[in-house]
């Protein structure tokens, strides 16, 4: 094929030789039922990126079918994923090979077991509201060993003062929602230094907690 706008040639020498991308289950759900959420799931992985910058091994829990290692892997060296669904877990090691990426995926229930190897910095998004509070624990103390001492550790959560405006699909899932100060508190359990941020739509920023979405929290050196 040949564009009209030489400048654009690359992307169909590309799209010729590697084919259109493709996307695991949980990508094409969200693009295919709510784009606009799908832009702000982006986003959370954005702003873990420039945070880790420069990191060389990075743990990612709950990392679902690798939705958001490409923009990680802008950023940081390596990205070991784990997610205790064994589905996503092949898609994301199947579309990692096919795509080159520097990065793996491992089926591990982080409730259960701790990753392998050591890591200089990790993230999860989005599950802690997910894991039953008796267990959140044992969340914590798994993925807090596979970690550096001077690792850094990103958890992203909706804000439960969001909870009035969430689905009905959503809240059943929602097990675990935290505050600002609960998120804070369970943080400072397992991390030295603890950040908060707020974040609305895809805008990060450090305004009222209670009137944010979702919410951050950053720990830095391992208890």
């Amino acid at each position: 094929m040949q564009t009209k706008e030489p400048q654009y040639q690359i992307q169909i020498e590309t799209l010729d030789k590697m084919g259109p991308v493709t996307m695991g289950p949980y990508a094409s759900h969200c693009w295919r039922s709510d784009p606009k959420r799908f832009m702000f799931q982006l986003a959370r992985y954005k702003f873990c990126a420039k945070m880790l910058a420069g990191k060389s091994r990075v743990l990612e829990v709950g990392c679902s079918d690798g939705i958001g290692v490409r923009l990680m892997l802008q950023t940081v060296d390596f990205v070991c994923g784990v997610d205790f669904d064994t589905i996503f877990i092949e898609w994301a090691n199947k579309e990692a090979e096919a795509e080159e990426l520097n990065s793996k995926f491992s089926v591990i229930d982080i409730t259960q077991n701790t990753p392998e190897g050591r890591y200089d910095a990790a993230y999860s998004l989005d599950l802690i509201e997910h894991i039953k509070p008796e267990q959140e624990p044992l969340y914590w103390k798994n993925m807090c060993a596979a970690l550096e001492p001077h690792a850094v550790c990103i958890v992203g959560t909706p804000n439960i003062t969001a909870s009035p405006y969430a689905s009905k699909w959503s809240m059943e899932g929602h097990i675990n929602l935290k505050s600002a100060d609960t998120l804070r508190a369970s943080m400072e359990e397992y991390f030295h230094n603890v950040f908060i941020f707020s974040m609305n739509d895809e805008v990060v920023h450090t305004g009222f907690y209670p009137m944010a979405h979702y919410l951050f929290a950053m720990g830095v050196g391992v208890r």
